[in-house]
C-alpha cells in the first residue's frame, strides 16, 4: 500500500514538472487555422517542415474519438546541428515540435517544450547560444501563428 502511495506521488511530480517545462500560447484561431499559420510562418523563416500529424484524424481511423489535434514537425539543420555536435543525442529531440490542440472548454492553444528543459540532461549548457536561438524561434513562430 506504501509502494503504491509514494508511485502516486513520484508520477504526479514528474507530470507536473514536465507541465512546468512546456511552453503554452494562446490562439483564438482554430486548431486548423492556427497550424497553417504556424506552417507558413516555419516556411517563411527558411526552416523546413518534415511533417504535420493530425491526431484527431488518426483516432478517427480506428473509430474512435479525440479533440482535435494537430503536430508541427519542423526545423532548421544552422540551428540543430549545432546541439548535435554538442552532444549527438540530441537528434533524439529534434526536430522542433509544437502542438495545436482544442481542450476541454474549447480553447486552441499551441504548445512546445521549452528547448533548455528538452536537452536539459544532455551535454549542452541551458545558456548554450544554440538553445538561446531555439527559444526565440519558437517563440516568434507560435507568435506569428496565433496573431
Amino acid at each position: 500500500m506504501r509502494a503504491h502511495f509514494l508511485a502516486a506521488i513520484l508520477t504526479l511530480a514528474g507530470a507536473s514538472a514536465m507541465a512546468d517545462e512546456l511552453m503554452k500560447v494562446k490562439t483564438d484561431k482554430s486548431v486548423s487555422e492556427a497550424m497553417d499559420a504556424l506552417e507558413a510562418a516555419v516556411g517563411n523563416a527558411g526552416a523546413t517542415v518534415f511533417a504535420r500529424v493530425d491526431h484527431a484524424a488518426g483516432a478517427k481511423n480506428v473509430d474512435m474519438e479525440l479533440a482535435d489535434a494537430q503536430l508541427l514537425i519542423f526545423g532548421n539543420p544552422k540551428l540543430g546541428t549545432p546541439a548535435m555536435q554538442a552532444d549527438p543525442v540530441a537528434g533524439l529531440y529534434l526536430p522542433l515540435k509544437v502542438l495545436a490542440y482544442s481542450d476541454a472548454d474549447g480553447q486552441v492553444w499551441l504548445v512546445y517544450e521549452d528547448p533548455a528543459d528538452m536537452l536539459g540532461g544532455l551535454n549542452i549548457p541551458g545558456d548554450a547560444p544554440v538553445v538561446g536561438k531555439m527559444q526565440g524561434a519558437l517563440q516568434k513562430l507560435t507568435e506569428a501563428a496565433t496573431n
